[in-house]
């Protein structure tokens, strides 16, 4: 899986692809990144990449030019047209399916944007998805850019040190995950459930399937899918919704 980033602050990649399970899948040869500066594509001799918008208003616009000369030599390079995810707050919310399937795709381009966004003919041009990380504004595309290639990298076979984890996290099978404990055992009176102690691992299985349902219910109701259920999972969710009824 090749990430190229097209950025006018590569250092705030760097920064984080050189740490932890990211350095370690690249070191890996599993993902690889490449930071490409669009300033570096610029014809204006300050290499200046914004301009004021047209019909006024507040902020300055990144030009069209340098983002799709940018693009194009990353076309050559890969010998092919790449996916380009444009990192926005108008674009589609990101997903923990949409980072699956992304994972699939050998050469991913990530966009960032700055100032009051691009020019709408860059987009039009390049770009095959915008995408959201979430209902708020950040300075730059850099961020939500690197949010992409860490979830998506974990879906990455064999970026992980242990893949099985994938299937007990968070959304992967539309629930939040259960709660963790470690040792010590009992901690300022505060102790791990007995169940976990118990080494019956039907019963813990049990635990943390209803933790999850209860957590997902609680917080996230609204990615709760009962399709995606079993009939004993159904039962175990009616159950708490009845206890929640007479907590009211």
């Amino acid at each position: 899986m090749n990430f190229h980033i097209m950025t006018l602050f590569p250092e705030i990649i760097h920064s984080y692809m050189g740490e932890s399970i990211m350095k370690r899948g690249t070191e890996k040869g599993e993902i690889s990144y490449k930071c490409w500066n669009i300033r570096d594509y610029s014809k204006n001799k300050h290499r200046k990449v914004d301009d004021y918008p047209y019909g006024g208003g507040a902020g300055m616009v990144m030009t069209v030019d340098p983002i799709v000369s940018c693009y194009n030599h990353i076309k050559e390079a890969v010998f092919k047209k790449p996916k380009v995810i444009y990192l926005t707050p108008k674009g589609e919310k990101f997903t923990n399916e949409m980072a699956v399937e992304l994972s699939k795709e050998d050469d991913l381009v990530l966009l960032c944007g700055h100032y009051e966004g691009i020019d709408q003919r860059a987009i039009d041009m390049i770009v095959d998805k915008e995408v959201s990380i979430g209902d708020y504004v950040l300075t730059g595309g850099e961020l939500p850019a690197l949010v992409l290639i860490d979830s998506i990298s974990r879906h990455v076979k064999g970026v992980l040190g242990d893949d099985d984890s994938l299937d007990e996290e968070s959304f992967s099978d539309g629930l939040l995950e259960y709660p963790h404990y470690t040792r010590p055992a009992e901690y300022e009176g505060l102790k791990v459930p007995e169940v976990l102690l118990s080494g019956n691992h039907k019963h813990i299985n049990e635990y943390r399937k209803t933790e999850s349902l209860k957590l997902t219910l609680e917080r996230r109701p609204d990615i709760l899918d009962i399709s995606k259920l079993s009939k004993e999972d159904i039962k175990i969710l009616e159950k708490l919704k009845n206890i929640d009824k007479q907590s009211k």
